[in-house]
């Protein structure tokens, strides 16, 4: 099978200016199906038809990947035909018209109040790696960026002074400020552990982990989850739960959409509007479980 993957990766950086995250998920979604391919002995993915590729998507919904996992996959997929013409190895895109079961947009994660205050309480202050894990935190919940957004923080996307971050992605930059109990723990965070975390004093990266290095989102993955054991909170917490939250919560105390929509980068307002129709949603439950003429 011809080998695509490294001209796919190029393009997806180059072209379609994809983060680092979009285009580790993209790859990993092509080698699975040119995987696919060579089992169904089609040896060069341009001799692949819409019905191969259906058959493929149906294969992960029958091994009971979610709606999401294959609706990304069909995208991978589209992008991956979109390079193959761009450089005339296909003269169609052979997933235009496939058509696909719609995610069913799932309700997020929200904690409480109390929930976010233990969650943000059970890092050892008294010690270094404590000290890191509750400025990660702190800042998470103080600005709703998301983890990728965080763990590619660097020392100067942050002014502790006035009490901001400067958040980059692959569609620009935006300001987010930060809440006096978050600014503390990042100026302890600064002059009390990560000097010690260090391995290079050139490392421009916020946060790292005990080598010194970039904090990998496998690792913050684990430090998100050893808390929430330790804090005994039974929901699956993931970093994302602390965006969610973030939302809802500023949402609840009367922030406007457009502005939170801004604050988290979210391209389209219709992403920011889920957290105020689960808003809606609940005082109509607490409207028809209260009222006695509701019953």
């Amino acid at each position: 099978m011809p080998d695509y993957i490294d001209e796919f990766s190029s393009y997806l950086s180059t072209v379609k200016n994809s983060s680092e995250n979009t285009k580790a998920s993209y790859l990993r979604d092509i080698q699975h199906y040119c995987a696919f391919l060579g089992q169904k002995r089609i040896q060069d993915p341009k001799n692949a038809d819409q019905k191969i590729i259906s058959a493929y998507l149906m294969d992960l919904a029958s091994k009971g990947k979610s709606d999401s996992t294959v609706m990304r996959t069909k995208a991978s997929i589209k992008s991956f035909y979109s390079f193959l013409m761009q450089f005339g190895i296909v003269e169609i895109n052979p997933v235009t018209n496939i058509k696909t079961t719609k995610t069913v947009q799932k309700m997020p994660q929200i904690l409480t109040n109390e929930e976010v205050d233990l969650l943000l309480s059970q890092p050892d202050t008294t010690d270094y790696k404590g000290i890191r894990d509750k400025a990660m935190l702190e800042i998470l919940y103080a600005t709703g960026i998301r983890v990728t957004e965080l763990l590619d923080l660097n020392v100067d996307d942050l002014n502790t002074e006035i009490g901001f971050i400067k958040c980059k992605n692959s569609r620009g930059e935006r300001v987010i400020p930060i809440y006096p109990s978050a600014i503390a723990a990042l100026r302890a965070y600064l002059k009390q552990a990560r000097s010690i975390l260090l391995s290079d004093i050139a490392q421009p990266s916020l946060f790292v982990n005990v080598k010194g290095e970039r904090m990998t989102r496998q690792g913050f993955f684990k430090i998100v989850k050893f808390y929430q054991e330790k804090a005994g909170i039974k929901k699956q917490i993931t970093p994302h739960t602390l965006r969610h939250s973030f939302a809802m919560h500023l949402l609840q105390n009367g922030a406007d959409v457009e502005s939170v929509r801004e604050m988290m980068g979210h391209a389209d307002i219709s992403s920011t509007q889920l957290y105020v129709r689960i808003i809606k949603q609940q005082i109509s439950d607490v409207y028809l479980r209260c009222h006695p003429r509701a019953q």
